[in-house]
């Protein structure tokens, strides 16, 4: 199966930076999280929205180059893989073809009302590949 891959562009804002005007390694972490939630919401039906919530259980960043001010940043995001209720998502963070950071993260599926961890079923994976 061939994961179905979500772009988002963004402008790196004089809120984003840090001390040393690059951008502060927080903001890539909401980043992360952002390109993410705007994924699922993308891609799956009001529905699934209303039944599941994802949590994270890990982050992984590596950063290769500073992000500056105006800089136009390309989001890019895609499910690797589900196992169990566990789901592993790894994003890239471009300026042009240069990569400036990547991700690697692990969220949790959880049911909406109990808050309890939910096994990812077909129904939820079948959006994220191709086949």
């Amino acid at each position: 199966m061939i994961p179905i891959q979500y772009i988002e562009e963004i402008k790196v804002s004089a809120g984003d930076l840090d001390e040393l005007h690059h951008v502060n390694n927080v903001v890539y972490l909401k980043w992360v999280q952002l390109v993410a939630e705007n994924h699922w919401r993308s891609a799956v039906s009001q529905t699934l929205q209303n039944q599941y919530i994802w949590v994270v259980l890990s982050h992984f960043i590596q950063y290769h180059k500073s992000a500056v001010l105006d800089d136009h940043l390309t989001l890019l995001t895609y499910v690797g893989e589900f196992e169990g209720v566990r789901s592993i998502r790894y994003v890239k963070i471009k300026r042009g073809t240069e990569l400036i950071a990547e991700a690697k993260t692990e969220w949790c599926m959880l049911d909406a009302v109990t808050k309890r961890p939910k096994r990812v079923t077909d129904e939820v994976s079948q959006w994220f590949f191709k086949t």
